[in-house]
């Protein structure tokens, strides 16, 4: 009877063993994000040195367009991604049935009022077009922008992420606008009189941020951030990530090649 129970003592033992052993994560080395210009430039430049001088292999995928690097985060086939706020984070993985988690802010380029006809906002004339986003999101934004600088005013109980043509109250100079894919507004600047330009579509058309008549001012949540599926919030990758967009090197490689895009409180403490 003792050796019975001797041995039914050493098999649940092994077992346990075995179980631990089947319960064991190798940590995670090999690491693909995505990202849209020029944010996937950021990840290239900003955090893939910092997380291969951590024994990391690094892989950054640039994507064209706002869908796929969610959907490539949700099939396995990214570990995390760079270029949206929280507002769209939110909207697209309620839309999606997706859990999707924050990991830490970048600095973001804003969306700028530019001009190949005026010099600055006091040279607008009365009837200007004006393009903005057709989006309702960027619509807003850059509706805000104008209206922050004088030049539109809407309601105060209008939220500024939500307002549209119609919350408008007050034009002065009579403008007109003229809504876009987002896109495509780099290329009316041509045949308008004045554009707000997502600063990500911006720098693809090769414009200087800094030439902006009026930039916006981010909100925390339209700030771009890193993003990962909400099951790896806790992996040490993740962490890994987080430390490397804090480090020096990032904030440097920010200083000498982000110029002009609005920075997130905690760079700023």
């Amino acid at each position: 009877m003792k050796k019975l129970i001797l041995f039914i003592i050493v098999i649940s033992l092994l077992a346990a063993c075995g179980s631990d052993e089947g319960n064991a994560t190798e940590e995670k080395k090999e690491l693909v994000l995505g990202g849209t210009i020029p944010y996937s430039d950021m990840l290239e430049e900003g955090v893939k040195p910092y997380l291969e001088e951590k024994g990391y292999t690094v892989t950054i995928k640039e994507f064209n367009d706002y869908v796929q690097p969610n959907k490539a985060l949700d099939n396995g086939s990214l570990d995390a991604n760079l270029f949206q706020h929280l507002v769209y984070m939110e909207a697209f993985a309620e839309e999606n049935d997706m859990e999707l988690s924050s990991v830490i802010t970048v600095p973001t380029a804003p969306i700028g009022i530019y001009s190949n006809s005026y010099d600055s906002l006091e040279d607008i004339e009365e009837g200007s077009t004006v393009a903005v986003a057709n989006d309702p999101t960027n619509l807003a934004r850059g509706l805000t922008v104008l209206r922050d600088n004088g030049l539109i005013e809407f309601s105060e109980d209008v939220d500024p992420l939500k307002a549209s043509e119609k919350d408008i109250t007050s034009n002065p100079l009579n403008l007109k606008f003229e809504p876009v894919e987002a896109a495509q507004l780099p290329r009316t600047l041509d045949s308008v009189d004045v554009a707000a330009i997502n600063g990500n579509f911006a720098i693809s058309a090769g414009i200087d941020l800094t030439t902006a008549l009026a930039r916006d001012e981010l909100p925390e949540n339209i700030i771009n951030r890193v993003v990962v599926n909400t099951e790896n919030i806790d992996d040490q990758y993740v962490a890994d990530i987080k430390e490397a967009v804090e480090s020096d090197h990032f904030k440097e490689v920010i200083d000498e090649q982000f110029q002009g895009f609005h920075r997130p409180d905690w760079m700023n403490e």
